[in-house]
This record gives structure tokens, C-alpha cells and sequence, in this order.
């Protein structure tokens, strides 16, 4: 029904991955809904395959994420009429956009969409795409990246299904099937509230990565220094760190300069699943901290995982060029291009 799609009212939901939870209270009074995604494009860039919306049986678009567009309306249009079939819960849509169309949702150019869209019971406890959402959300709060994957097929069987992303071997997939692969977000715990870490707040912001600042110092670690970290704490840096549930998205970030501050977070963090360890100073003075650690019996090993100095050589000297160089090598240890 065309005109249901012109008033949606739009409900946030509690995780930002857009994965179904009933109890969230976003699907209250919601007894299914309709998940539509993405899966194929023709039409210009690849960026948006894998953008997806969630629709209600009352018309409800959840979670306030949309394909976008036209395609918006087609999608809430095919649901209400997937709600009624009784012999079917998956339908793949084809859409085709002109250069107009397609402009309006972030592609280049016009051409053929397909959307995939599955029916979600959320009432029943054995549905299989809020069984591979569950799935998904324990290994993104663990820390782990997840792939969602779901055969795709305009009729028939074709149940979702989430496993570690690590594990998924892309060889035994089907010719038709797509893979939605999310993880989850990376905090910078920064140590030391100087110069190089406001600038480094502001450009990881535009990353979507999460910052937590931490100092002793509360006339430097404060929110009118920092408006845009997560969180910026203020006490005995080595004990905030400790209490902090690290792991693999989880990247530390020693700006204090100040031995008292960073050996007590080396020696905590050595040994736990952090992703990346970064210490401001030159070689000398890394030098000087891997051997002191070497004598408290830390292996060669345990302290190669400490990058010092911290980033990529860029060149630059000023706070903002030193940030960037920090958040490049960051980039790079996480997406496999630097150790």
C-alpha cells in the first residue's frame, strides 16, 4: 500500500548494529517484522550493499536506518504484503533506479537493486534470524568480529546464520549467498590528556571509533578539553586501565611521557588481548622500557607488541600531524597491513 509509506514513524532501537532483539523495547507490540536488506547492486558504488531497514507489521520503519530513497517505499510496500502470505516469509526484490533514483541513495549511477527481504517471528523462540542475531550480538560484546550469512533465494529455505568472522571459510559458501560481516567498535584509551590527545578525540570521531581518555589530572581531563570523547576519567591511570573490559577492538594509547604512568598499564595490558599498544617517545626511550620490563620477566615477544614510537612516520611535528600519524597506524595494525 503505497500510502503507508509517506508517514512512518521511525523507533531507535538499544544496539547500534541494527541485529534483532525481541526484547528490545524498540519491537514492542510488534509480533514480526520484516527485515530488508540490501544484497546486489548494479547501479555505482559497492558501498551500500549491505545497508538494511527494518520494518513492523504496524509500518513502523525500527531503528531509524534506511536503504534511503525510493527504495524506502518499495521495501515498507513489499513487507505489508509479505505479512499476508501465508506460504511464503523471504522475498528478493528487484529494483531499478534511473541516475536521479540511485543519486538520492549514494550511488553513482542508475541501475538494478536487490533487496532481500525476510519475515522475523519474533514470537517464536526458534526463528533462525533472531537465533544468528543473537549469535552475532555475544560475539560483537565479546569483542569478537561476526559475519552474519544468509543463502539468498526468492523462494524457499534460506536461513540465516552467524559465526565468528575469523571462521568463516568463504570457500564452502554457496554461488548465491551474501555475508554480512560487522564488527564491533574500537576504543582508544588514551593515557595522558595533552595536546596530541584532543586532536586525536576529534579525528577518531570522524572514524566512529569510541575514546576514552584517562588522567590523573583533573584540570586537564575534562569534558570542556575533550567534548568530543566517550568518556573522559580522572584518577590513578593504571587502575582505570585494569578495570576496563579489554580486548582485540581494544587499542592502548600512552601519551602521559611519565614512566610512573605507563610502566603500571604496560604491565597490566602486556598480557591481555588488546589489538594494538602504542607509547609516545623515541626509540631510546622504548629501549629503555623494554628493558626495564625484560628484567621484571616480560618475554621478547610480550614486549615486541609494543609500537614506540607510536605511529607512522609521517613527517609531521605539530599535536594534530602526531594524532594522525597515531590513528594511521592504528588503521593499519587493525586492517592487516602493519603488524
Amino acid at each position: 500500500m503505497p500510502g503507508r509509506a509517506g508517514a512512518q514513524t521511525i523507533t531507535a532501537m538499544a544496539n547500534k548494529f541494527g541485529l534483532i532483539d525481541p526484547a528490545d523495547p524498540a519491537f514492542r507490540n510488534e509480533p514480526e517484522v520484516a527485515l530488508a536488506t540490501l544484497v546486489s547492486a548494479t547501479a555505482g558504488s559497492s558501498k551500500k550493499i549491505g545497508a538494511k531497514m527494518i520494518v513492523g507489521r504496524s509500518g513502523r520503519i525500527i531503528g531509524g536506518v534506511t536503504i534511503g530513497g525510493c527504495v524506502d517505499a518499495q521495501v515498507v510496500e513489499a513487507a505489508d504484503a509479505l505479512f499476508h502470505k501465508n506460504d511464503a516469509d523471504r522475498q528478493l526484490l528487484s529494483i531499478s533506479l534511473d541516475d536521479d533514483e540511485a543519486w538520492e541513495i549514494g550511488l553513482t549511477c542508475g541501475g538494478t537493486l536487490e533487496v532481500l527481504l525476510t519475515r522475523v517471528d519474533l514470537q517464536a523462540d526458534d526463528d533462525p534470524t533472531v537465533a544468528a542475531h543473537r549469535q552475532a550480538m555475544e560475539l560483537l560484546s565479546a569483542g569478537e568480529s561476526t559475519a552474519i550469512v544468509t543463502p539468498i533465494a526468492s523462494e524457499g529455505d534460506g536461513a540465516s546464520y552467524a559465526v565468528a568472522a575469523d571462521d568463516l571459510d568463504d570457500a564452502s559458501l554457496g554461488e548465491r549467498t551474501f555475508v554480512d560481516r560487522i564488527a564491533p567498535p574500537l576504543t582508544l584509551v588514551i593515557v595522558g590528556a595533552g595536546q596530541i590527545a584532543m586532536s586525536l578525540t576529534r579525528l577518531a570521531r570522524e572514524l566512529e571509533m569510541r575514546t576514552v581518555v584517562v588522567d590523573g589530572r583533573d584540570r586537564y581531563a575534562t569534558r570542556e578539553r575533550f567534548p568530543d570523547a566517550d568518556d573522559v576519567l580522572v584518577g590513578m591511570p593504571s587502575e582505570i586501565v585494569a578495570a576496563i573490559d579489554a580486548n582485540r577492538r581494544t587499542a592502548i594509547l600512552l601519551l602521559a611521557h611519565d614512566y610512573k604512568y605507563e610502566l603500571p598499564v604496560l604491565r597490566d595490558v602486556l598480557r591481555k588481548p588488546v589489538g594494538y599498544i602504542g607509547m609516545l617517545g623515541s626509540k631510546k626511550r622504548g629501549a629503555a622500557m623494554r628493558d626495564l620490563l625484560r628484567d621484571e620477566g616480560f618475554s621478547d615477544d610480550e614486549l615486541a607488541r609494543v609500537h614506540t614510537p607510536i605511529g607512522l612516520d609521517l613527517g609531521g611535528k605539530a599535536p594534530a600531524e602526531v594524532a594522525l600519524s597515531i590513528l594511521s597506524e592504528v588503521v593499519a595494525v587493525y586492517s592487516g597491513k602493519r603488524a
